[in-house]
């Protein structure tokens, strides 16, 4: 396990008798608490901050999150180059932040993606089409058991690629992409 969050009444425990009853229960299990600091503690892509009455949410970054994502000029499917900003996106709008914490991550994604040469009307419009789907989701449709759904795997080699892989469209065909770009 990666991550749990515990949050505990400390006039009836505290950190050390759950770290060791925690570590008692396997011997492969080691519990290594992060405690909170300043009235916030980090948990995997967020800050939780404790306040007099409330719990409020940020977004928190490592100290050794970078602003590089996928070049917008590099030769790879358009899918790959925008998903991290469809995932900070949705991120965004799916978090309770409040209207300053949401401004200040709007401007962080603009910032990545004005490195990474990312037209920003495309992030802009990204952002409307995301925040639009959210505020009119509708419940996904059942899982189909029975589905015949076969999987064909395309090596991206130019732009044009989702052209021929819009054939498959309309089958019980998928279709992905890999790239053969390496670092060497």
């Amino acid at each position: 396990m990666d991550g749990i969050l515990i949050i505990y009444d400390a006039s009836r425990t505290n950190t050390d008798t759950i770290t060791q009853y925690s570590n008692s229960i396997h011997r492969n299990l080691q519990l290594n608490p992060t405690l909170e600091a300043n009235e916030r503690v980090n948990f995997l892509d967020s800050s939780i901050i404790r306040k007099a009455s409330q719990l409020e949410i940020d977004i928190f970054c490592k100290p050794t999150t970078t602003d590089t994502t996928i070049s917008y000029l590099s030769n790879h499917p358009g899918e790959n180059k925008i998903a991290a900003y469809r995932y900070y996106i949705e991120r965004m709008f799916k978090l309770p932040l409040n209207n300053d914490r949401l401004h200040n991550e709007w401007q962080t994604i603009l910032h990545n993606a004005k490195y990474n040469k990312f037209p920003t009307t495309l992030l802009h419009k990204l952002k409307h089409q995301i925040q639009h789907r959210i505020m009119h989701a509708t419940p996904p449709p059942p899982i189909n058991a029975g589905s015949n759904t076969k999987w064909a795997t395309f090596t991206f080699t130019s732009p044009h690629m989702p052209k021929i892989t819009n054939l498959f469209k309309h089958t019980n065909v998928k279709t992905s992409f890999r790239c053969n770009n390496t670092i060497a």
